[in-house]
């Protein structure tokens, strides 16, 4: 999964991203609102971590601005501005939740985690099924015809976007944007690295390589 962190406060923004990446999604920071503009231009996140106070444009337009324009990543307002009539301005410019600093982390991630099993039960199932090969989006646990298969977190984050897509060809390109945080630098082979990684725990067959375009994970293999 990855996520969007706009936070103007230097150290408030690396204090995020630092634990939701230990909590295993990949974190991009904006720090202004033309960053955070220009981030969505570019990308589609699966969840927006928005302040409200911010250089340029405040959180309030920002998601008024993405809502008109289609964006539909859940966003969670994460200010200090804590009066009711901020609260109901955030969720009626087309908010999703609403969470005041100072705040608790593991709040946080429960609202996080909330709101990502509220726009992935609309589109796929909890547990996602191939064959012997069963992922539970819940938990982030995977198993391989009944027995636990161990995943680092980049691992399972690479398996995880490949299940959300089977049968659908990813370029390398969309993996590392995905998978790996936006400001890191592109290694010409980490993909396909980890892609061996997840083949020698999950099967060869599992995750096919289309030759010139990238991989994609396939709903049936062939045995025997």
């Amino acid at each position: 999964m990855k996520l969007l962190v706009v936070e103007d406060e230097v150290r408030g923004a690396a204090f995020l991203q630092r634990g939701l990446v230990e909590e295993g999604y990949a974190v991009d920071i904006a720090r202004d609102a033309r960053s955070a503009e220009e981030a969505v231009a570019l990308q589609s996140y699966d969840l927006i971590v928005l302040d409200v106070m911010l250089p340029g444009k405040d959180g309030f337009t920002l998601c008024q601005q993405w809502r008109r324009a289609g964006v539909t990543s859940p966003i969670l307002f994460l200010t200090a501005r804590d009066a009711t009539a901020d609260l109901v301005a955030g969720l009626d410019q087309g908010g999703d939740d609403y969470l005041v600093k100072p705040f608790a982390f593991e709040v946080l991630l429960a609202r996080i985690r909330a709101l990502l099993r509220r726009t992935l039960s609309a589109r796929t199932p909890p547990v996602l099924v191939f064959e012997e090969l069963e992922i539970d989006t819940n938990t982030r646990a995977v198993q391989r015809a009944g027995v636990p298969v161990t995943l680092t977190t980049r691992e399972y984050q690479l398996l995880e976007y490949l299940a959300f897509q089977p049968e659908r060809t990813i370029s390398r390109t969309q993996l590392w944007e995905h998978v790996w945080e936006t400001g890191s630098e592109p290694d010409s082979n980490v993909v396909d690295v980890y892609i061996g990684y997840l083949r020698q725990k999950l099967g060869r067959e599992r995750i096919e390589t289309v030759r010139g375009q990238g991989y994609r994970l396939k709903r049936e293999v062939l045995h025997g």
